[in-house]
């Protein structure tokens, strides 16, 4: 069988011809594979409440650490609101200023940084009988990402930050614990 580099080609969703190393804030959405719920648990959700407890679990706390030493990691980037949510973690990343280093670190880059040393971290606890096994990967093959163009989608995005425990028992994954 000869090799045929089109058959696993995978297929982008990325901006075409986009420089993810430029100057820009960036709203990103990392899930979770299958949508497990292992960052943390969301009470006092439903109609009326102004409010939702976000507890982050165990291994929610330890990502949230990772993912605030990217600003150490990276020197060119400074991190926004962002919230870790049962299943994903939803964030807005500014790239500030071109890096000393060549090439210039993407978001891509950033992003894969991110997953990998969460996986380091899970694997550790799946060794340590912390955490239960995963099949082939913790997170998603991919992010969402959306390059914010203005103050005013700066102001609704950090609105959808704020609120999303809120809006968890829309969420098709949504599964309260005391049902």
């Amino acid at each position: 069988m000869t090799y045929n580099p089109n058959i696993h080609k995978r297929k982008s969703i990325r901006l075409n011809q986009y420089n993810y190393s430029k100057e820009g804030i960036y709203f990103i959405t990392i899930c979770i594979q299958n949508r497990e719920c292992l960052l943390s648990r969301i009470k006092n959700v439903g109609a009326g409440l102004v409010s939702a407890q976000n507890t982050l679990t165990e291994i929610g706390d330890k990502f949230k650490n990772i993912y605030i030493e990217l600003e150490n990691k990276f020197n060119n980037i400074k991190l926004h609101k962002y919230i870790f949510m049962p299943n994903h973690i939803h964030g807005i990343i500014e790239i500030c200023k071109r890096a000393d280093t060549r090439p210039a670190p993407t978001l891509g880059d950033i992003i894969c940084t991110f997953k990998s040393e969460t996986t380091s971290e899970y694997i550790k606890g799946v060794k340590e009988r912390k955490y239960k096994p995963f099949n082939k990967r913790i997170w998603q093959r991919n992010y969402y990402e959306h390059i914010i163009r203005n103050e005013r989608e700066y102001n609704t995005i950090c609105d959808y930050i704020e609120n999303n425990p809120l809006n968890w028992k829309k969420d098709n994954d949504y599964m309260d614990e005391n049902e």
